[in-house]
């Protein structure tokens, strides 16, 4: 696994893909939480990071798809992926590298912002005036986010050898996932049912985190998802039906 890992990972180091997901991430975010006057935190007159947490899954949405939308269906047009699934490794060794160099690469891209909450804290008044359980509560939230939307590119490219189906796949299923299951909650008027679908989503857990009370269950629920999307990817890959 680590093998792999290292080579996925160097192969963003060594390249834009990397870089550019890193660069866009952080000037999205930074352009919403300190430019534009609508979502600015200067205008706004809160010393909160509601802004980033807000829209930073949005921003996963496409960012995320593009990073891992080459993991395997390149590997598929290329014709190299039968010859890395005979080498001594197991099939759960590579399906593992591959998603933990892109989860890595998402935390990268979000570790920066780290120095928004420090901002805030100082520019808060009185000093220090800011939420912090909800900050740290939501970092791990937007962490695991990022972790479920991995696994969701990393699935959608074991079925496809197009990048732009996988990348395509991948954007509308995060989407589907995060506030699909909201959205068609409001439909329903049975408030018990509505409640159900709701916590069938990720919006509901990841809100849940950001109120500041890491709760097992919010946990359990992010890592079951990814869980089942990456053996849902390593049953297609040992399945050699491609």
């Amino acid at each position: 696994m680590t093998h792999i890992f290292l080579k996925e990972f160097n192969g963003f180091l060594n390249s834009l893909m990397g870089y550019m997901v890193v660069i866009v991430f952080l000037m999205a975010m930074g352009l919403l939480m300190w430019v534009f006057p609508v979502t600015s935190v200067l205008d706004y007159g809160y010393a909160d990071m509601d802004t980033l947490f807000s829209y930073g899954p949005y921003v996963f949405i496409f960012l995320v798809p593009a990073i891992t939308m080459k993991s395997f269906a390149e590997e598929r047009k290329l014709g190299t992926l039968e010859l890395l699934l005979t080498k001594p490794l197991t099939i759960s060794a590579i399906v593992g590298g591959k998603f933990i160099a892109c989860f890595f690469l998402v935390a990268l891209s979000v570790f920066p912002t780290i120095v928004y909450y420090f901002t805030l804290y100082t520019l808060g008044s009185p000093q220090g005036n800011i939420d912090t359980p909800g900050v740290v509560g939501s970092f791990v939230g937007l962490i695991l986010l990022g972790g479920v939307f991995c696994a969701i590119g990393i699935f959608a490219s074991s079925i496809t050898s197009n990048q732009i189906i996988s990348f395509i796949g991948a954007a509308f299923s995060c989407f589907i996932l995060y506030s699909g299951f909201d959205s068609a909650a409001t439909l329903i008027s049975d408030g018990g049912i509505s409640l159900q679908m709701k916590q069938w989503g990720i919006m509901y857990h990841y809100e849940s985190l950001s109120k500041g009370v890491i709760d097992s269950r919010d946990l359990i629920y992010f890592l079951s998802v990814a869980g089942m999307l990456l053996l849902s990817t390593k049953t297609i890959l040992s399945s050699r039906s491609w």
